[in-house]
């Protein structure tokens, strides 16, 4: 890491590094549940849940990548471990068992609600010591509002679909 960039961040540098591996191990794991969940989804519009799951799913794997990138700017390494993860995971790993598409909204709508709370917290303790590591959490915390809005609408679409046909 470049002697200026580290000296942004200061004597927080062991803090935010241990932010960013949860964070890292948390998209990893919704990665990995988003993607799952394409393979396996049954029920009603299912092909529109399977899109919305498949878009997220690359979503996080971007912000893994960015927090990774992010992690090395600072001199850290990235929880490498997938077994790992699960120590390190704010957000935990819902698997998904049932693929009924309402249960698997269910559980990543959960799962974007935790994040969304991870990367305003985030954004609470970078905001005056660490810009760089702030505007990337601003990016991703922007992506994970709106994965719960999708979400949200997909499961409102389904229940008043469900809801007319009973």
């Amino acid at each position: 890491m470049g002697t200026k960039g580290k000296e942004i961040v200061g004597s927080n540098v062991e803090s935010v590094l241990k932010l960013l591996n949860k964070a890292f191990a948390d998209e990893w794991l919704a990665y990995y549940q988003y993607w799952l969940g394409t393979k396996v989804a049954k029920g009603p519009m299912k092909e529109a849940v399977i899109a919305e799951l498949l878009q997220h799913s690359a979503d996080e794997l971007r912000h893994a990548d960015m927090v990774a990138n992010r992690i090395i700017q600072l001199g850290g390494t990235p929880v490498a471990s997938p077994k790992a993860w699960y120590e390190h995971s704010n957000c935990g790993y819902d698997a998904p068992d049932d693929p009924y598409v309402s249960v698997l909204l269910d559980q990543n709508i959960k799962g974007e609600q935790c994040a969304i709370g991870i990367y305003n917290a985030m954004l609470d303790q970078t905001r005056e010591a660490d810009p760089v590591t702030y505007n990337m959490a601003l990016q991703i915390l922007q992506d994970e509002v709106e994965h719960e809005e999708d979400l949200q609408a997909l499961q409102e679409d389904l229940q008043l679909m469900v809801s007319r046909r009973a």
